[in-house]
């Protein structure tokens, strides 16, 4: 009678139900392998592996440790795999952070000192390899002018380490995003021909832009100089190259990690829509 229809009809509803379900744990299973299979769970972004080139540890002859250090979080926050390489080699020399002179009869190792700020996880630049990367960010300070190149002492006539170069012109040849902060900028303006880049401002302004001579010498090397703010960025979307001021500009230290944070997410951005 009625409930045998009834009893049916909710027999037949519970079918549905029950399809249905199943239906979507399929689609849910099909979705968690699709993500899986890329390197992803759900609402983590695919990893990009990106290299970190440091300096030594110390703003005026290694690494800007605050420059490196935001590079590490940005990059973090956008969940980059990060491997930090140095080169292994005697500094140019070693500077006194208290009294900013020179300290005489000490020698130290760019590799070893950079171990500090990459807490011993760190490789030799020799062993950095373009074709595991996605990315390549060198963080300033004076280490990228003595260490990496000569430009704290030659000016537009510096020289570059060969390892720098050689991972400057891949990175170029692959079409791989490479970030450059502070004083860096140096080291893409000598390899790349007609790379734009910015160090900053071109004028001191009342000090705020110490080192505003930069700019012209980035241009007498070929490059093209864009003036920009701390906490703005320039890129060269031709040659896949980001520059950012940091501390080339006499700025509270929350301008230069937003700065650095622009670049940083601009460069994971370029990677994902390469």
């Amino acid at each position: 009678g009625d409930w045998g229809k009834r009893f049916r009809l909710d027999l037949s509803f519970n079918s549905i139900i029950l399809r249905m379900n199943i239906l979507r744990g399929i689609n849910i299973l099909f979705r968690y392998n699709l993500l899986h299979s890329r390197g992803l769970s759900s609402g983590v972004e695919l990893s990009n592996r990106v290299a970190v080139v440091l300096s030594g540890c110390g703003v005026y002859d290694g690494s800007e440790i605050h420059e490196a250090s935001a590079c590490l979080v940005h990059l973090s926050r956008h969940g980059a795999e990060v491997s930090m390489f140095a080169p292994d080699k005697t500094q140019y020399h070693v500077i006194n952070h208290c009294t900013g002179n020179p300290a005489e009869g000490e020698s130290r190792n760019v590799l070893v000192e950079s171990a500090r700020i990459a807490r011993g996880n760190i490789t030799s630049l020799h062993e950095l390899k373009t074709s595991s990367f996605d990315a390549v960010v060198f963080p300033g300070g004076f280490g990228a002018a003595k260490n990496l190149s000569s430009f704290a002492i030659d000016g537009d006539g510096m020289t570059i380490d060969k390892e720098v170069e050689r991972i400057i012109r891949e990175f170029r040849e692959a079409n791989k995003p490479m970030g450059f902060c502070c004083i860096s900028p140096v080291l893409a303006a000598k390899v790349l021909s007609d790379v734009e880049v910015t160090v900053g401002m071109d004028t001191e302004n009342d000090e705020r832009w110490p080192y505003a001579g930069t700019a012209a010498a980035v241009q007498s090397m070929g490059a093209k100089h864009f003036n920009r703010d701390v906490s703005e960025i320039h890129v060269d979307i031709v040659q896949n190259v980001l520059t950012t001021p940091a501390y080339m500009c006499n700025a509270p230290i929350h301008q230069i990690f937003d700065g650095i944070g622009n670049m940083i997410s601009t460069l994971v951005n370029m990677i994902q829509h390469k």
